[in-house]
């Protein structure tokens, strides 16, 4: 089973995390983080306001409550020799290589150079082909991931399409597969 590490970009906006955290739920990959890449998705919440920080401390107390075995320890400093765009990022790849990781699944790869990576045996790869590829090789789980996040959505705020709530989390090729799919 691939393992990935999910960026805290990744695991804020809900959505997003929503569909990954289903996917990975109906055992089509192994999730992971680590307690720092959990406070800096609590630290961008913050930025909102205090309330956006409270809700992202709840969601975060369930996440790991529900996936202990996703956190991994503090990694040690590993990669302070490769040349990162963003050193603030290198414990992301930290995280990866110490939980025996493959995949990084992230919004930002241009932080992640493919060539650095590859020197790692690891590689950075954006959610949506990343879910995509997931619904290519069994599509109901994804499928049932994404409309159980569509229902949430709509409960808490109202009517959206689906394709409008696929774009806004970063999702459109899997929002168009699914669509042709008649899903």
């Amino acid at each position: 089973m691939v393992r990935a590490v999910l960026d805290a970009c990744v695991l804020y906006p809900t959505v997003l995390r929503e569909i990954l955290i289903g996917t990975a739920e109906a055992g089509l990959y192994a999730p992971l983080w680590s307690a720092r890449i959990l406070a800096e998705w609590r630290h961008a919440a913050a930025r909102l306001g205090a309330q956006h920080a409270a809700v992202a401390g709840a969601e975060i107390a369930l996440l790991r409550l529900g996936h202990p075995e996703a956190e991994t320890p503090e990694p040690p400093a590993t990669t302070a020799g490769y040349d990162w765009p963003d050193p603030a990022d290198r414990h992301v790849v930290e995280t990866a290589l110490a939980a025996g990781a493959s995949v990084i699944v992230t919004a930002n790869l241009r932080d992640f150079p493919a060539r650095t990576l590859s020197a790692l045996g690891l590689r950075a790869v954006h959610p949506d082909p990343f879910l995509l590829g997931l619904w290519q090789g069994d599509a109901a789980p994804v499928a049932a991931s994404v409309h159980a996040a569509h229902d949430r959505a709509q409960r808490l705020g109202g009517p959206v399409a689906l394709r409008d709530l696929m774009g806004r989390a970063r999702l459109p090729r899997l929002g168009k597969a699914l669509e042709r799919a008649g899903i």
